[in-house]
């Protein structure tokens, strides 16, 4: 029996091949992926040059008026002179549960508010600095 001729390979099949099974980048690939680089270096160097040196509200970090966070859950809690509850706070700052957790620890520890009982909390005197 006569054996069939086998069927060649080019070269540039064989390339293609192994380019889109393992995943090389071609050069077509490469050029898509600088001009989208340079559309976002562009969006980046307008959105800095409009907000100015230190973004939008002047300081990082702070929010209307200059207050922190910090501040704000502060004040609620200073409103209360017999103390405040967890839900009070979050109603009344708007803020997440964890984010209010963190603050209350954080004005714990330095000794700007007191826990009286579980969840409720009082504002400490600070002492008026001339």
């Amino acid at each position: 029996m006569a054996r069939k001729p086998k069927k060649t390979v080019s070269f540039d099949a064989m390339v293609k091949f192994f380019l889109r099974n393992y995943n090389i980048p071609t050069r077509k690939d490469v050029d898509k992926i600088i001009t989208r680089l340079e559309r976002l270096e562009k969006l980046v160097k307008s959105v800095n040059s409009t907000r100015g040196r230190r973004g939008v509200l002047g300081r990082p970090g702070r929010g209307r008026a200059g207050m922190t966070a910090s501040d704000t859950v502060l004040e609620v809690i200073g409103e209360y002179k017999d103390g405040v509850g967890f839900a009070e706070i979050q109603n009344r700052t708007g803020f997440n549960e964890k984010k209010i957790r963190n603050i209350i620890f954080r004005l714990d520890k330095i000794g700007k508010i007191q826990r009286i009982s579980r969840g409720i909390y009082v504002a400490v005197p600070q002492p008026k600095m001339i």
